[in-house]
C-alpha cells in the first residue's frame, strides 16, 4: 500500500488496521508493485438545530435542511474509498518509486446518477537513498498540517459533514473543529533520511487562490449585505507556497512523536466584489503536536495558529473586506483506550477551530469571531486483521456572536484496508 495510506493506517485508530497495510505485492521485471486500498460505508443520522438552517445558514457539518429536523444518509466516512497502485525498483543506487490513485465516491442523492463524485488525490514520483533522503514530484497530501490530520481518530469514521457532504467522497472529520485540511497538492518535496527517529520534510507547493467563499452563517449574522461583499479574495502568489514539517518518534513500552510545521504563501491581487484593488499581502501558519502511547492508552495533543490562512481549508476566509488578514487558531485534544484481549478502542476527543474578526475594517464578522467546536465518541472493533466495525457520536457547534447552530451525528458502519 502506498505511503500515505500505511502512515494513515499507522497513526489512526485501530491496531489492527495497521496490521492490514501490506497491500497486495506483485513482482513485475524490475519492479515490484503494490495494490493496496480501503472501502468503507456509514449509515448517518444528523439533527440540525438553533439559528443556522438550510438556505439562511449552515452550522458547519450539518445538513442542507431548511428546517430543524433529523436527515438520514448512507456515505464514506472521512476516509474516501481509495485503489492506489504503487511501485519500486533500484537502479543506479536510486530508489524509485510511483504511486497513482483513485478515490470513488460510495453516495449518491439523486434518481438516474449513478456516478457519484470521484477524486484524484496521488499521482507522484520519488527518487533518493536510504544515505541522503528522498525527492517527491507531484500531488501528494500537504506537509503543514498532516500530523494533525493523521492522527485524528474520526480517520476511520466520520466526524462531522455527513449531512452536509451526502453525495461527496468524504466527510468532514474534525476538519474545520480543531485543524485546518492538510489537503492533496502538487509539490516538490525533500524528506531526510530517518535519524534515529528525527526527520524532516520541507518542499514548495502550488500556490493557492484565496477564496471569500464564506459559510452560510455569516450571512445569518448580517442579513442586510452578501457574505461575498465582505470578504476579500486573491491569487496565487508569483512563486508557489512553503511548506516543512520536522518531527521525532520514538519506540517502547512508552511510545509517541512529537512534530511540528509551517506554511507560507504570497496572495496577490486581493479585491472584494466591489472589485477594490487591496494589494498583496502573506499568509502564514504554524503549528506543535504531539501523541504518547503507554499500556494501551493514547493520548493528543495538537494547536496550530495562521494569519490570512482562513479557516478549514486554506485560504478560505483569511482576509477581510478591507484586504486585512484574519487570525486563526486550530486545537484538540484525544484520549483513547484499547481494552486488553478484544482489541476494541474507545476513544473521546473534543477540539475548536476560530476564526477571528477584525473589528470595524471588517464588515464580515466585525468584532465577532467564527467559532466551530466538536467532541466526538468513537469505539473501534478490529473483527478481521482486515475489516473494522465503528460507531461514533459527534456534536458540533458554531458560534457567531449571540447566534448559534448545532450539529449531532450517530454513524454506524464499517471500514475495510487492503
Amino acid at each position: 500500500m502506498n505511503n500515505t495510506i500505511k502512515l494513515a493506517v499507522a497513526s489512526a485508530l485501530l491496531a489492527a488496521a495497521s496490521n492490514a497495510s501490506a497491500g497486495i505485492m506483485i513482482p513485475a521485471g524490475d519492479w515490484t508493485l503494490d495494490i493496496g486500498g480501503v472501502v468503507n460505508a456509514y449509515y448517518t443520522s444528523t439533527r440540525q438545530s438553533g439559528d443556522f438552517k438550510g438556505g439562511s445558514g449552515n452550522v458547519l457539518g450539518g445538513s442542507n435542511k431548511t428546517n430543524e429536523g433529523t436527515e438520514s444518509n448512507i456515505t464514506t466516512g472521512l476516509l474516501p474509498n481509495y485503489l492506489s497502485v504503487s511501485g519500486k525498483t533500484r537502479q543506479n543506487d536510486l530508489d524509485v518509486g510511483f504511486t497513482i490513485s483513485i478515490n470513488p465516491g460510495a453516495s449518491t442523492t439523486h434518481s438516474g446518477i449513478q456516478s457519484a463524485n470521484q477524486e484524484n488525490r496521488q499521482a507522484f514520483l520519488t527518487f533518493g537513498d536510504a544515505s541522503w533522503g528522498s525527492i517527491k514530484l507531484g500531488k501528494d497530501l500537504g506537509i503543514y498540517a498532516s500530523d494533525a490530520i493523521l492522527n485524528d481518530m474520526t480517520l476511520l469514521g466520520v466526524g462531522s459533514g455527513a449531512g452536509l457532504l451526502a453525495g461527496n467522497t468524504t466527510t468532514l472529520g474534525r476538519i474545520g473543529t480543531g485543524f485546518m485540511y492538510a489537503d492533496w497538492k502538487s509539490q516538490v518535496a525533500y524528506t531526510s533520511p530517518n535519524w534515529n527517529g528525527f526527520s524532516f520534510t520541507a518542499g514548495v507547493t502550488q500556490a493557492w487562490d484565496a477564496t471569500a467563499a464564506g459559510y452560510k452563517a455569516y450571512n445569518y449574522y448580517n442579513p442586510t449585505s452578501a457574505f461575498n461583499s465582505a470578504v476579500s479574495s486573491g491569487r496565487g502568489g508569483n512563486s508557489p507556497a512553503f511548506e516543512a514539517k520536522a518531527s521525532y518518534a520514538w519506540a517502547g513500552d512508552f511510545a509517541g512523536k512529537v512534530w511540528a510545521s509551517g506554511f507560507s504563501q504570497k496572495v496577490k491581487g486581493l479585491t472584494n466584489n466591489a472589485g477594490a484593488d487591496l494589494g498583496s499581502d502573506r499568509a502564514n501558519a504554524w503549528d506543535i503536536g504531539a501523541t504518547v502511547n503507554v499500556a494501551g492508552f493514547g493520548l493528543t495533543g495538537y494547536y496550530g495558529q495562521g494569519e490570512g490562512t482562513g479557516t478549514t481549508v486554506m485560504l478560505r476566509d483569511g482576509f477581510d473586506s478591507s484586504g486585512k488578514t484574519r487570525d486563526s487558531d486550530d486545537w484538540y485534544v484525544q484520549g483513547t483506550y484499547t481494552i486488553p484481549g478484544v482489541g476494541t478502542k474507545l476513544g473521546a476527543s473534543y477540539g475548536e477551530s476560530t476564526l477571528e474578526g477584525n473589528g470595524a475594517s471588517d464588515a464580515g464578522l466585525g468584532n465577532n469571531d467564527y467559532e466551530n467546536k466538536m467532541w466526538t465518541l468513537g469505539a473501534y472493533h478490529p473483527l478481521t486483521k482486515h475489516l473494522n466495525l465503528v460507531a461514533e457520536y459527534s456534536d458540533v457547534k458554531t458560534e457567531i456572536g449571540s447566534l448559534e447552530g448545532k450539529s449531532k451525528t450517530v454513524s454506524l458502519g464499517a471500514i475495510l484496508f487492503f
